[in-house]
This record gives structure tokens, sequence and C-alpha cells, in this order.
């Protein structure tokens, strides 16, 4: 096993010294390459993943995998080469981008949308980078570019530990190293994602003949081989918490003495998405028959999504027991997780947390197939297992708490802040009337959301496949408290001192959300597309996914506009 590993991590520190005398203009045209390979590969890429999680040929669900897959891949790839080439013309990133103020003094930056397409494919979206306290507007722009505005600098050899359940992870893992610390990967792939390895090997010839990447299979005794291996210098994680501190620590009562002396095992870096429990805060106001329809089946989308193997998937729903509306709500979520498509609960030790769920909430109930858990939280139940572990299988629960307005809204924010595990992601639902009588209210209980991703009507997931924004923990762990992790991923402009990303969507779809283009700008934004095609209820799921893809592959406007009416479809 380890001769294999020695040599790989050895051709890697030769590429780390060619990858130092490359210009930013060459790396850009570099990525145009690897960028060329995804388009060569994505239908290969979307058969692998699928069938790696049970959805045969012609399963509605495919599209999932366009989306989270090679879509995701290209998406980052446009971000980089445009970031590099703005670098290579002596210009910022984001010299072409708005900047304004969020609340506390932070500098927001209008990341998204920031070309015309953009506005049509996510029509009604935008997202923004807020950065930590204290960073000013002309300090953001000057250090956008991270490791690329040095490129000189050598960063030697990281490892990357992919994750096992979304295919573009490990594949946006291993970009984001290497340009915004400079850092050639060997990027250890979980073993779930085995079969997908032939198509990273070609999606990243590029990199790998320039020796700036490799990639290997194995277990748990190739990782700790590696973790602990001389020739690496940091380890980036996508994974649990419990991984996570056994490579910092150990286990067992070797890792409770190194804990107690502050002596981790690791003496290396490291930086870590390690998930959560994500809460959806439901704001009360008043709601049409179709606005509480279409709520519920986004929550269940936020929930079934990848049948639940998402770091992201929301997992609470926070709603107000004094909410005129809210058996009503509550009914029609239940009717949408039940009604929601069969599929395949495929990832490992699910059905173990499904039944762990299940005994610590007997009255629980099993809906659909029977796969799928709701649990109710009543006044005399506990909520602190459905608040404190991520099932990551289909367990949705649901808490109630007091008030109305701003009253509900900042007591929501707390009860997420201080009671649910983790700081990755979090949702917030609220319609237009009632966000615009909030005021500036609302927007500061959304930075009191200590959380590194909000979606504002929305689900965090846009947020993941939208690679312009960062993706990862609410800074302020460490190593002995990880709660979601270290650092960031993604961040295509990469914009150095994130805090957070703020992605808005529509709160109705088209037609009905065509009056939002009548709103105040920055409340409920209009939008004219229908349900969006990622919606787990979506009758054209696959063809869409499938035909946005190809658009950023080849352009084809004939291509655009038949993807566009079957989106219509939806």
């Amino acid at each position: 096993m380890r001769e294999p590993l020695d040599r790989a991590i050895a051709e890697l520190g030769d590429g780390a010294r060619v990858w130092s005398r490359l210009s930013v203009d060459q790396r850009a045209k570099l990525l145009d390459r690897v960028r060329a390979a995804v388009g060569t590969v994505a239908d290969e890429w979307v058969d692998a993943a699928s069938a790696s999680k049970g959805l045969g040929p012609g399963h509605p669900l495919r599209g999932e995998e366009w989306m989270s897959g090679p879509y995701a891949a290209l998406g980052a790839l446009d971000g980089y080469i445009a970031t590099l080439t703005a670098l290579a013309e002596g210009r910022s990133p984001l010299d072409r981008v708005g900047l304004g103020v969020a609340p506390g003094g932070r500098t927001r930056v209008k990341a998204f949308p920031t070309v015309g397409m953009d506005r049509i494919l996510l029509s009604g979206f935008s997202g923004e980078l807020w950065l930590e306290p204290g960073v000013s507007a002309d300090e953001a722009r000057a250090e956008a570019g991270l490791g690329q505005r040095t490129p000189g600098e050598e960063a030697g050899v990281g490892l990357v530990l992919g994750a096992g359940n979304i295919t573009s992870i490990p594949f946006l893992d291993v970009l984001y190293e290497l340009l915004a610390f400079n850092r050639v990967s060997i990027l250890k792939v979980n073993p779930t994602q085995d079969a997908v390895v032939p198509v990273f090997e070609r999606a990243l010839a590029p990199l790998i003949e320039l020796g700036f990447v490799r990639i290997v299979r194995g277990g748990g005794d190739v990782g700790a081989y590696l973790t602990q291996h001389p020739g690496i210098g940091h380890v980036h994680i996508t994974g649990s918490a419990v991984t996570f501190d056994a490579i910092v620590w150990g286990t067992g009562e070797e890792a409770a003495t190194r804990k107690a002396a502050g002596t981790p095992k690791l003496t290396v870096p490291i930086t870590a998405e390690l998930g959560g429990v994500a809460p959806i805060i439901v704001v009360p106001g008043a709601w049409t028959e179709a606005d509480l329809r279409f709520q519920a089946q986004h929550i269940v989308t936020m929930r079934l999504h990848n049948s639940g193997h998402n770091c992201i998937a929301g997992q609470v729903v926070i709603v107000s027991r004094d909410w005129p509306q809210r058996d009503r709500f509550l009914s029609e979520l239940r009717k949408a997780y039940a009604a929601a498509p069969e599929r395949p609960v495929w990832y490992p030790r699910a059905d173990e947390k499904l039944q762990a769920a299940e005994e610590a909430y007997p009255d629980a109930q099993r809906l659909g197939d029977g796969t799928r858990l709701l649990v109710e939280i009543t006044g005399t139940e506990d909520p602190t297992a459905v608040e404190t572990t991520e099932y990551f299988a289909p367990v949705l629960g649901v808490v109630t708490l007091s008030g109305t307005g701003q009253e509900f809204l900042d007591t929501a924010v707390a009860h997420a802040n201080d009671e649910l595990t983790g700081t990755l992601g979090a949702n917030v639902l609220i319609d237009p009337a009632t966000e615009a009588a909030l005021g500036s209210g609302f927007e500061k209980a959304i930075a009191d959301l200590r959380y590194g991703g909000i979606a504002i009507n929305a689900w965090t997931g846009v947020v993941f496949a939208t690679p312009i924004l960062s993706w990862g923990a609410f800074p302020g762990a460490t190593l002995e408290d990880v709660q979601s992790g270290l650092g960031v991923v993604h961040n295509t402009l990469l914009v150095d001192r994130v805090e957070r990303s703020v992605m808005r969507g529509p709160f109705r779809p088209f037609p009905r959300g065509a009056a939002g283009f009548l709103q105040p700008r920055g409340l409920a934004q209009g939008t004219i597309l229908p349900k969006p095609p990622y919606f787990v209820d979506s009758r054209t799921n696959t063809e869409v996914a499938a035909g946005l893809t190809r658009w950023h592959i080849g352009h084809s406007v004939p291509g655009l506009v038949a993807t566009l009416t079957k989106a219509m479809k939806s």
C-alpha cells in the first residue's frame, strides 16, 4: 500500500515546483483544458454517480446528479477562469463586482448574478459574500485573488479527503486548494465514490499530467497513513466531526489525553467542512394556499434531495405556535413529504440512523415508502436528539416556538444558534409583505444568524451549487470544538476573510412570482421561472438539469431555448 502513495506524494512535490513557474495567464489556459475535459465526460459522470446511488437509466431523479456533479464543476471553472483572467490583466477580481455595506459594518460583495445569463438561468436569485467585520471595501479589492496574487510561492503538497455523498465535492476541493493556496493535492476518494474515479481521472487529466493532482482509493488505513505522511503539509476533509477528531486527536484514551494536554496527533494545519443540523425558519405571515403548498414542497426538497445524504439537508423546521396558518402549513408539509417520489436510501448506515431516530421518537410518522421519518415535537417531547444529531438520512423534525413578527424571528434565530448542532447552513422562509413590515430588523436578524451559508426563500443547496459564493462553516470553530468546520471552499472570486454567503430567492414561482418585480429593491425578487427544476417533485428534473449543463458546455442557443421550455412544464 505505502509504496504507490509515497511515489504519488513525491511526484506531487515535483508538480508543486512546476505550478510555481506557471504565470496566471497560463493557469487560466490550463483551466480551459480542464473545462473541456469535464464537458467530454459529463454524461459518463452522471451515469457513474447515478449507478452508485441506485438510480438506473431513465430514473427521474438523475437530474440531481447533473446539477451536483458536472454542472457545479463547470460553474466553478468558469468563475476561476474569470478571476485568473482579471488578475492576468492587472485587475482585481472585484473591480466589476458591486460592493456595499451589511449590518455590523460588514462589507458585502454582490457576487451573483454577475453575467446576464445568470439572471435567466436562476431568475430571481441573488447572492452575496459578507466579509468579516472590519474588512473594508478597499481591502477586499486589494486582497481578492488569494494565492494567485503571488503565483511564484510554493505551498507544497496537501491531502484532500473527499466526501462520499456529492460527486463534485472532491473535484471542487482540489481546485480550491490549487487556486486559493497554490497547493497541489493528493485526493483520497471516499469508497462510496470509487465508481467515479475514472471520471475524475479524465476530468482532471490536464492537472494530473503536470503533477498537480494525484487520485488514490482506499479505506481508513490509507487515510490514516496519508495524514501522518511527512510529505503532506496540509489536510482538508469533507466529512464528519467524528472523523475530524480521529485525525486531529486520535481515538479513545489517546484522544482524551491529547486534548487535555493540547497536543494534537496531527502536526500540520487542517481545514474542514463537517455538516450539521440545518434549520428552516418559517416566519409567520399571511400566505395563500398556493404559498403553503409551494413552501411545503420547498422544505421537502431541502430534506429529500440525495435521499437526505447531504451535509446541508434541512433537518429542523422552526414554526410559530401563534401562526394562525400553522396547522394548514403542517398539513401541506405532511402531504408533500409523503407524496414525494420514492428514492433509494443508499448511504452506508443510513438505516441505522433512521432506526435511532425512531427509537428516540416512537410516535414519529413513517411516510411515503416508509423510508422517511417526520418528527413533530409536542410540548412533552424532548427535541434534543433531532436538534443535535445530523441524521444524514430522511429524518425531518418540526419544532414550535412562540411569537410572531420580529419577536418570533429573533427567538428562532437564537434557538437555531444555541440549540442546533453546527454552523454550516440555515434557511429562512418569509413572504414579501412580512419582510417589508420588519424593515431593517429582518436583515439584523440575518446578521445575528451564526451560519456560514444562509438562504432566504431559497435552499442553501443552491449556495453550494453557485460556486462564486463561499461554502463553509461560520468562523469561530477550533481544533478542540470544530463544530461545522474550519475555512471555506468554492469562493471563485478568491475573496479573503469571508464570514458567510447569503442567497436570496423568490418567495413565489412564476407566474405568481412576477409580482416580485414590483417590490422595493432588496426585498422580494421577481422571477420568470416556474418551480425550480431541483424540486423533488419536478416532472422535468433530469431533462432540464442535463440541458442546463450542456448549455454551459457548448452554449447552444437552440438547446437552451428547448431546456427553458421544458423548465416551464415543471
